[in-house]
């Protein structure tokens, strides 16, 4: 990959990474209600499940997935009941006072799997094989993922340090659960792509 072409992938993969999407809206609420340490496997679920998923289409299996119409439609339900569920989660984050049952962070396993329902990250990951990659040859796609990674940790790290700086304003009740809940909000937002557009160009 000429240094031109490596440029142009990492602004992309920046810019990508960065702007909102679920998995940066997840960062920020576990960065308000559980700070950023308690964060950090949900952050490395998010990187290297990312990874994971870019190298695994890149090696084809988004030829596959396009080749079955019914498993790009399963996954699309899957997609929409999973957001709702963690919509749900993050708007029920901070529990009432005397809870003996206090809210938990997402662990790395569960970080990574939701990499393979959000749809942001398939718009991702399949943009970015067909620009940076398109001969999917096994060099182009490693380097296609280490970028991503490498961009990855400090978007993940930023949006959830934003987070852990809200929890001291965020102390009372009444707003911890306003902001909870407008999180909730833009994560349904989220599902516009995949109610109207499908996943990976459906």
């Amino acid at each position: 990959m000429s240094p031109e072409l490596l440029l142009a992938l990492t602004v992309y993969a920046a810019v990508a990474s960065v702007t909102p999407g679920p998995n940066t809206l997840m960062l920020l609420a576990s960065g308000v209600n559980f700070g950023f340490v308690r964060t950090i496997p949900h952050i490395l679920g998010v990187v290297i499940g990312f990874a994971v998923m870019v190298t695994l289409v890149g090696l084809g299996l988004v030829g596959l997935f396009l080749g079955w119409p019914a498993t790009r439609q399963i996954l699309q339900a899957v997609s929409v009941v999973y957001l709702l569920w963690l919509a749900w989660r993050i708007a029920n984050a901070a529990p009432p006072e005397g809870s003996r049952q206090p809210a938990r962070p997402f662990g790395f396993l569960l970080a990574a799997g939701f990499q393979w329902v959000n749809p942001k990250a398939w718009v991702m990951a399949v943009g970015a094989i067909a620009l940076y990659a398109p001969g999917q040859d096994m060099a182009s796609v490693i380097l296609v993922a280490a970028v991503f990674t490498a961009v990855n940790i400090p978007s993940a790290a930023l949006w959830t340090g934003m987070g852990g700086a809200l929890r001291t304003w965020l102390e009372s009740p009444a707003r911890r659960r306003l902001f909870n809940r407008t999180m909730a909000f833009l994560l349904v937002l989220s599902l516009y792509p995949v109610l109207t557009g499908g996943l990976a160009g459906g």
